[in-house]
């Protein structure tokens, strides 16, 4: 159902003719990208048992949703250049009837709760219109100053949101959000690790586009091309490298792996002016951040879902998602403020429009370095493998009484 909800709002998109239509349309399609990748990762863990196979499913599973950002733009540049922007819309279509098909023909079915037992709707709508302004506020603050009595009430705002979804969650019998789960450690830091990281996957795909675009001149065709390198170094590392690693580093030591490669893919990227060539630094950032990409979201993943219990591993992998998709919205709302406001600054101080977008951006990517670097500390510190305990020799002779 997901997928055809999914399906049926591309197709909506697609037809639109307007920007309301559009908006309406891309929010329903947005939900249900969410709710499908929460139920993926759901079928993935309760699916695979085995270490080692999960290890290899999640190879497949990082390669699909991490590539399909990188081909996407390439099939998304490539429709727009040679018809038009609707097609990157109605080529969901086939993919999702095929999508739709194989899921009926190869997914083992499980009754649910049924809607009998309650659904925690007042606490969906809460947090999400929290989301929502906490995002308004910060893509309008470049127009009226973060310290504005406009940003500061909307933002306050999301945070009073937030604040009642927490009381509500607390109270309610069947909540959206159980407040028990928090609790678990390895579930936590991975999706703020994961939160992290996708802050800059995401810059890099919009930032990254946008500076091949506006300041080296590409078309959006030649854009997708760029990216070329990430989608191949992605492939390459997911089917079967990383789950070889997984069992040779373990996922810590292969998380903070894949993490440094992203670190020093985007400083490579924030350290890219207008007059910088193709080859080799943008073409060995972006190998470095698909190599990256793919040594860390399989870990991040089978890390967060080690500790769940198997009834609650659908509501895990939906907060997993979850931390994935609230923080990409956010970062991508801050990247583009950020970005405006210094190419604004710039441009004050006389720089050619050249330099002063190639300024912004610049910026934008070294903010993103540093979720990722905050990412890696999280790793190193709350994700770090438990020490074996130390049995003394006293304690031995006591057990052997």
């Amino acid at each position: 159902m997901l997928a055809l909800g999914f399906t049926a709002t591309s197709v909506l998109c697609g037809l639109a003719m307007d920007p309301v239509v559009l908006i309406v349309a891309r929010f329903l399609q947005g939900a249900g990208g969410a709710l499908s990748a929460g139920v993926i990762i759901a079928l993935i863990i309760t699916g695979f048992t085995e270490p080692d196979e999960r290890a290899r499913a999640m190879s497949v599973f990082t390669f699909t949703i991490a590539g399909g950002g990188s081909l996407g733009l390439l099939a998304g540049g490539l429709l727009t250049q040679w018809i038009n922007w609707h097609w990157i819309f109605f080529i969901n279509l086939p993919i999702g009837l095929i999508t739709l098909l194989a899921g009926r023909a190869l997914i083992e079915d499980h009754a649910g709760l049924g809607l009998k037992e309650g659904v925690d709707v007042i606490g969906s709508i809460v947090v999400s219109a929290a989301l929502m302004l906490g995002v308004y506020a910060i893509v309008t603050s470049a127009e009226y100053g973060l310290a504005s009595a406009h940003t500061v009430g909307f933002g306050g705002g999301a945070l009073a949101l937030l604040a009642v979804f927490v009381w509500l969650e607390a109270r309610l019998e069947n909540p959206i959000l159980p407040l028990r789960i928090l609790r678990i450690r390895s579930l936590m830091g991975a999706s703020a690790a994961r939160g992290m990281v996708a802050v800059g996957l995401f810059t890099t795909f919009f930032i990254g586009a946008l500076y091949l675009q506006h300041v080296r001149g590409y078309s959006a065709f030649g854009t997708g091309v760029a990216f070329l390198p990430h989608s191949i170094a992605l492939a390459a590392v997911s089917l079967g490298v990383s789950a070889w690693l997984m069992r040779r580093l373990g996922p810590q030591r292969m998380l903070a792996f894949g993490l440094v490669l992203i670190i020093t893919a985007l400083v490579l990227l924030a350290g890219a002016g207008p007059h910088d060539n193709y080859f080799p630094r943008l073409f060995v950032a972006f190998a470095l951040f698909g190599i990256g990409a793919g040594t860390s979201f399989m870990p991040l993943t089978i890390i967060a879902m080690a500790d769940i219990p198997a009834a609650d591993t659908g509501l895990a992998s939906g907060l997993s998602n979850l931390s994935m998709q609230v923080s990409a919205a956010i970062g991508l709302a801050a990247a583009g403020t950020i970005s405006t406001d210094k190419t604004r600054s710039l441009l004050a101080q006389g720089e050619s429009l050249t330099n002063a977008l190639s300024g912004g951006y610049q910026l934008t990517f070294m903010i993103a370095t540093a979720c990722v670097v905050i990412a890696l500390v999280v790793v190193l510190t709350v994700l770090r493998p438990s020490r074996p305990a130390v049995v003394t020799p006293q304690l031995e002779l006591k057990k052997a009484a």
